[in-house]
């Protein structure tokens, strides 16, 4: 059952924060842990781990105490070869390559040379793995698939880098805000000093649905992530896994009418696979951050059979990148095309709603005419139908029904 998640930051965003925010859920240390001792990283750093308040508020505070005299200077070819080599569970490996993999696309942007160039000074020590592994790894571990974050407020005023002292917000968190389209909060009222960083906004854009306000939802746990400035106020971050709700459909209004986003559309032609290879290869897509992917048969030169096979994802360079890296992987094309479309989409919504039978996901469209179309996962049909030893389409006039009680009519 995929988990919502709701990141509250209203001071401010860290990878450090996030992380402990995390653990206070109930995150095991082991789940941060073995994969960094898959990357080598074991004995290299020691994580200390504290309750405290700020504000009167409780919360944990992580700090990473690096034990390597010397940690080795990491560059972004290097640091992405060791991620690809090691032995990781592929969805954590493709979340950290695309997080990673934007953090250097903003470094290359703001400095004005390649990617491949990159060497990440505080982004790419140890702690910043620790950070983007153990972040990556917890949300994958409490099965969340969709967050809504908050607009982050950047800072103001200037920071001291490897690169020098930088104006605030920081270079590269701007850069991250553009390509992602991230809102950013204003920070009046709060003290100068870095209150996003770009690890922080790295994962939150390469994580998050969408960044405003949380939808309406019921909370079932709260982890607190303490940062160590101290404020004129609580410096926390909330972490929530929540519970969808039904919300009452409105009279129309901007954020509820259709509208144009751009799609990144990536296509090749196959002729040598079998239909296992291919479905595996669709699979993984999937589960490398494709919106969709599909295939569609074909005639192929000399008249062989073959496959055009099409996958849509998101239009920035990071996720592009994890996506060619599945198709070179998995599938057997030399080539691939790849282009930008616009598409219409209409207001969408998705909810856990809780019938006698049990959980199900439903996904919710809005109509221009103000109806609210639903589609219950089919999936959770079917593993209902099965615990229940009842025909399927039961189950689905059972959920339809308890749709319909507990929401009010539509126009």
């Amino acid at each position: 059952m995929g988990q919502l998640a709701l990141l509250d930051c209203p001071t401010g965003l860290a990878g450090n924060m996030l992380l402990a925010a995390l653990l206070d859920l109930g995150v095991p240390e082991a789940v941060v842990s073995e994969p960094l001792a898959a990357l080598g990283l074991a004995g290299a750093y020691a994580l200390e781990i504290e309750e405290r308040r700020s504000g009167g508020l409780r919360g944990l505070h992580l700090a990473v105490r690096l034990l390597e005299a010397q940690p080795p200077e990491r560059h972004w070819s290097l640091l992405r070869l060791q991620l690809q080599q090691a032995p990781l569970p592929e969805p954590l490996r493709q979340r950290v390559l695309a997080v990673f993999g934007l953090l250097a696309d903003a470094e290359a942007a703001v400095h004005g040379h390649s990617p491949e160039r990159v060497h990440f000074h505080e982004v790419g020590a140890v702690d910043a793995l620790v950070d983007v592994v153990g972040v990556c790894a917890a949300l994958l571990h409490l099965g969340v698939e969709r967050l809504v974050c908050t607009p982050p407020p950047a800072g103001h005023g200037t920071v001291r880098t490897a690169h020098g002292l930088l104006p605030l917000p920081a270079p590269a968190v701007l850069e991250i805000a553009r390509r992602h389209g991230v809102p950013l909060a204003a920070a009046d009222g709060l003290p100068a000093g870095e209150l996003t960083t770009p690890t922080g906004l790295a994962l939150a854009a390469c994580w998050a649905d969408r960044f405003g306000l949380p939808p309406a939802h019921v909370p079932r746990a709260v982890g607190v992530g303490l940062g160590s400035r101290e404020l004129d106020r609580p410096n926390l971050l909330r972490l929530v896994l929540a519970d969808g709700v039904a919300a009452a459909a409105t009279p129309a209004a901007p954020d509820l009418e259709p509208h144009l986003e751009t799609v990144l559309v990536q296509q090749a032609q196959i002729d040598d696979a079998t239909p296992e290879d291919l479905a595996f290869l669709l699979d993984a897509l999937r589960r490398a951050g494709a919106l969709e992917a599909f295939s569609q048969p074909l005639t192929m030169k000399k008249g062989r059979p073959g496959w055009l096979v099409t996958v849509l994802g998101r239009p920035d360079p990071a996720a592009a990148a994890v996506l060619r890296r599945v198709w070179w992987q998995h599938g057997s094309s030399l080539g691939l095309r790849e282009q930008e479309q616009r598409r219409w989409v209409l207001p969408r919504r998705q909810l856990e709603l809780h019938t006698p039978l049990g959980p199900v996901r439903v996904k919710q469209a809005r109509r221009p005419d103000g109806r609210w179309s639903a589609k219950p996962e089919h999936d959770d049909l079917i593993a209902l139908a099965r615990r229940h030893d009842l025909a399927l389409e039961q189950v689905r006039v059972s959920v339809l029904q308890e749709l319909d009680r507990i929401s009010p009519p539509t126009p």
